[in-house]
């Protein structure tokens, strides 16, 4: 009688995919919680041009203001009179942020300061008014 060996057939080796996936899906949360979004205002307007225009970096809410006086925040019209909270609510979301405000060459001077006395009664200091850079 011949001894015969046994030989197990090599197992298949897995790999756990689990643990990855933790971390994809914490990676993913990580993310969207410290991502801040920016509120544009939804129309454009024609901007004056001035030469010692700069970007600004940490702006995350637009205002428009049509030639007409329409205010418009986070693309749709708004009452000037509402801009206050509505600032203050989109404020809420990144207290680190600023506010630009788009104002047409040809709207009226009060709808602007209207407009940005508003947003700092919203608490907000940060305010610049947006202009192209102008080219010479």
């Amino acid at each position: 009688m011949s001894a015969r060996r046994h030989i197990p057939a090599q197992e298949e080796t897995e790999l756990d995919m689990t643990p990855m996936l933790d971390i994809v899906f914490i990676m993913l949360i990580f993310f969207i919680v410290t991502t801040s979004f920016v509120k544009e205002s939804g129309v454009t307007v024609n901007t004056p041009q001035a030469s010692t225009a700069a970007n600004q970096e940490n702006a995350n809410i637009f205002i428009a203001i049509t030639a007409s006086g329409e205010v418009w925040i986070d693309r749709r019209p708004v009452d000037p009179r509402s801009v206050r909270a509505i600032v203050a609510r989109l404020h809420a979301d990144n207290p680190e942020g600023s506010v630009i405000i788009q104002s047409d060459t040809d709207s009226a001077t009060g709808v602007l300061v209207d407009v940005m006395d508003q947003v700092r009664l919203a608490g907000v200091e940060g305010i610049a008014i947006a202009a192209d850079k102008r080219t010479e």
